[in-house]
């Protein structure tokens, strides 16, 4: 980020722990975000994450088979994807396991889930915290080589796909823990974090915008590819963060069948209509020039 002092201060309020330097954790996750100084914004590492170094020994041979240098070590392999210019750092770590939170109980036409009590969500008075980093959103310049990196290099699997446009891959059970857009630049599009529910989307989001309504870009809604809930928000570098609950999560490869679509559909099932600075960032023009400047 071009405007270290204030993303991170951004990302304070957004309910990420503070590690020092730059480096931010959740609840669940660990450290998941590192801020650096940069002339703009953009993704510089993302790191994944892998069980054993039989993992690191195939995705060796299969950056090697897309002509992709890697740098092998013991626990670790460092590479580059060539379009986006971004590392990769796969390390050998635990899978990260989360503890089970008991559903929030919902009312329904003939269901008492909750009898003789407040929904849980309104008597929440504690600042929202992030549970995990979800996903991250690539724009890329050529988007099926980025895509192939991911998927023949490093092993994602697609989960869905808008022809010519975009794919949702993951490396979990989660529907998507990457999805690379065809964009006129490569950038960071935005980061997901993962809250309990719908109440925490909205009350983060309300948190957010209750001193600064400038940081709205979009939500409440529901996606349709993925079916979370989400609310975008702008932080003071550009890139967008969301808050999302209710992903899909593909437990068996066998029974998901990746589906394929077309214009704005896939991309919400209800809510406001992306505005058009969601799918080209107001800062565009100004990157592709090199005349960024902190929004």
């Amino acid at each position: 980020m071009p405007n270290l002092a204030d993303t991170i201060a951004y990302y304070t309020e957004f309910g990420l722990t503070p590690q020092g330097q730059g480096r931010f954790a959740t609840i669940d996750g660990g450290q998941q975000l590192h801020i650096v100084q940069a002339p703009s914004r953009r993704l510089i590492e993302l790191g994944i994450g892998v069980d054993d170094r039989d993992d690191l020994d195939r995705i060796a041979r299969q950056l090697s088979a897309l002509d992709l240098p890697a740098t092998l070590e013991t626990d670790a392999l460092l590479t580059e994807e060539p379009i986006a210019g971004f590392r990769a750092h796969l390390q050998i770590s635990p899978r990260l396991q989360q503890p089970t939170v008991p559903a929030t109980p919902y009312n329904g036409p003939g269901r008492i889930d909750r009898p003789d009590r407040r929904a849980p969500g309104i008597l929440r008075e504690d600042a929202v915290q992030p549970l995990k980093l979800g996903h991250v959103v690539i724009g890329s310049t050529d988007q099926q080589a980025t895509q192939k990196f991911f998927t023949d290099g490093i092993g994602f699997k697609v989960s869905d796909v808008v022809p010519s446009l975009a794919a949702f891959m993951r490396c979990s059970t989660d529907h998507h823990n990457v999805l690379v857009q065809q964009a006129p630049l490569n950038f960071l599009h935005h980061t997901s974090w993962q809250v309990q529910d719908i109440d925490d989307v909205g009350r983060g989001a309300t948190a957010m915008l209750e001193n600064n309504p400038d940081r709205h870009v979009w939500g409440l809604g529901r996606h349709h590819v993925g079916s979370n809930f989400f609310w975008y928000l702008k932080d003071p570098a550009g890139n967008f963060s969301e808050y999302y609950s209710d992903l899909d999560c593909i437990v068996d490869d066998q029974l998901w069948k990746p589906g394929v679509w077309e214009g704005l559909r896939g991309l919400y099932n209800w809510g406001p209509p992306p505005p058009p600075s969601f799918l080209l960032p107001d800062d565009i023009a100004a990157l592709m020039t090199g005349a960024h400047s902190a929004q």
